[in-house]
């Protein structure tokens, strides 16, 4: 196995997915479930990026060329996405499509863009060009599936963490949520903006 291949995967995966930030948003949108809705919603955010990001692993680069979307189309679809989201943490507000079982919430916004995200999808289809034959291609899978791994984990312990913040603490972190996820929702539409009018040839 190409151990630098791995490791550098590894850390770039985990870098943009940042698991200790995904702490407050998660928090903030599971705030009304049980702890058995919380840990379904970990898991199964945890599948559906990874299971995003591995299509995207094998299939990115023809897929976006036959829908002709481009990276920083992404970008922006990714940070209206976020942004409304966000609107809805910071005002407190939970619609019953999101708050259903945890299972919207862990497609949207956990699942995807969070962690099947602009970023998250460039870095696995850069590691698969890297790759060479077939040991490349599980090695860059392995990265993958321990990357999700970790995110798992951070999600599924997350419920200590609401003991010890409790109602009011969590309430609080709902509305860190929102704000961070705005920052990341605007930053992600100017990234997106500036990347579409560098391609057009007007930047």
């Amino acid at each position: 196995m190409d151990w630098y291949l791995f490791s550098s995967t590894l850390l770039t995966l985990v870098v943009i997915l940042d698991p200790p930030g995904l702490l407050p948003v998660f928090l903030g949108l599971t705030r009304h479930m049980d702890r058995a809705e919380r840990n379904r919603s970990a898991l199964n955010a945890s599948l559906v990026g990874g299971g995003v990001i591995a299509l995207f692993a094998v299939f990115g680069r023809q897929l976006l060329d036959y829908l002709h979307v481009s990276i920083p189309a992404l970008q922006v679809a990714g940070g209206l996405l976020l942004l409304l989201i966000a609107l809805e943490l910071l005002q407190g507000k939970e619609s019953t499509e999101v708050s259903e079982e945890g299972t919207n919430v862990a497609i949207v916004p956990l699942g995807i863009p969070l962690l099947a995200g602009p970023g998250t999808i460039v870095a696995i289809m850069l590691a698969v060009r890297n790759a060479q034959g077939i040991g490349g291609y599980v090695t860059v899978a392995l990265a993958l599936v321990v990357a999700m791994g970790l995110v798992y984990l951070g999600l599924r312990f997350a419920g200590q963490v609401k003991r010890v913040l409790r109602k009011s603490g969590i309430t609080l972190a709902s509305r860190i949520a929102g704000l961070l996820l705005a920052g990341i929702a605007v930053q992600l539409v100017a990234d997106g903006v500036f990347g579409l009018i560098r391609a057009s040839g007007l930047g």
